[in-house]
């Protein structure tokens, strides 16, 4: 164990972070749903998504204003438009994905949006949820002003992520990939940390590169793959447009699911076994030189989840002590 370094099993950790959050003032219901997410980002090898968001979501300036129930605005037998009430998205998108799969399931497709709500978390966390009920899902997720246009030397796009999932026989396939060269989740980590961030993903406030966690978060993050990565992040914010329509707020966040059977088009079993006689065959493919194996998207994800359940989790110290504090914070 590197020093600095903490050790849970995921029991503990969930219990950690389950106490952080009811000293935080979320009820018992809201405190698992939240913990459940951070925990299997930790457990997918995602550290700076995992206990150390609970960290960020109380130091959020979302989390100063205040918070109302969820409220439907416009709702079909196929859509459902949500109004946030300025919860932290990795609450109000889970029942938004919970409504997800009701509508899908029973219609067949379903368009659930959510405006008004802030840091979502692992956007694979509610299209794997999706996947498993046997459904393909398309989530969208527009968020706030970290990152600057391709050429730009000012933030005006959010990371945006995209992801998509897919039943096979073998389970979900996943994608899930934001737009930005580096988020900021780990940005906050490496500023908190005092670590530097790569060479080539930020610049400071002043246009110029930088290293610096915190002249990078005064400045703008860089899109991932120049103009591409630009492209797609534009197209993610203007469904966050579309996502955020009747809003009385302004906010730059705006989420989008997209579901349906693979019954409307074909067997949904045959769909499933042809996902993965494709993963099979995109396997065998032979490979370059020093090239140990073609890896699936969200495959080192999943083997991470799988080993570290057993192993426990790791994370460092001012995270475990901040949290702890948290907790005592409780009644």
């Amino acid at each position: 164990m590197a020093s600095g370094r903490v050790h849970l099993s995921v029991a503990d950790a969930r219990d950690l972070a389950e106490g952080a959050l009811r000293g935080a003032g979320y009820d018992n219901e809201e405190a698992r749903i939240i913990a459940d997410h951070v925990i299997d980002a930790a457990l997918c090898g995602y550290e700076y998504s995992g206990l150390a968001k609970i960290l960020n979501l109380v130091e959020s300036e979302s989390w100063e204003r205040p918070r109302r129930p969820m409220k439907v605005l416009r709702e079909t037998d196929v859509s459902l438009a949500y109004d946030g009430g300025n919860n932290v998205g990795m609450l109000s998108l889970y029942y938004a994905a919970e409504a997800t799969i009701s509508k899908a399931a029973a219609h067949g497709i379903a368009l659930v949006s959510v405006n008004d709500a802030w840091m979502s978390g692992r956007s694979a966390y509610y299209v794997e949820m999706i996947a498993k009920a046997g459904l393909i899902a398309i989530h969208t997720a527009a968020s706030s002003r970290l990152v600057a246009p391709f050429g730009g030397a000012r933030a005006l796009l959010g990371t945006n992520p995209l992801a998509i999932a897919v039943p096979s026989s073998r389970g979900p396939v996943v994608l899930d990939m934001g737009t930005s060269a580096y988020m900021m989740t780990e940005v906050l980590l490496r500023e908190r940390l005092g670590e530097l961030l790569p060479e080539g993903v930020a610049i400071g406030p002043d246009g110029e590169a930088t290293r610096d966690p915190a002249l990078a978060r005064r400045g703008a993050l860089l899109p991932f793959g120049g103009y591409k990565g630009f492209g797609l992040a534009l197209m993610i914010q203007a469904l966050g447009l579309l996502a955020g329509s009747g809003s009385e707020h302004e906010s730059d966040y705006g989420y989008l699911f997209i579901a349906f059977r693979p019954d409307l088009i074909g067997p949904a079993n045959v769909f499933n076994r042809q996902v993965t006689e494709l993963i099979e065959r995109i396997k065998a493919v032979p490979r370059q030189a020093g090239v140990d194996e073609i890896r699936i998207p969200s495959e080192r994800a999943f083997r991470s989840r799988e080993r570290l359940l057993l192993e426990g989790l790791n994370f460092d110290r001012p995270v475990f002590d901040e949290l702890v504090a948290l907790r005592a914070r409780q009644g």
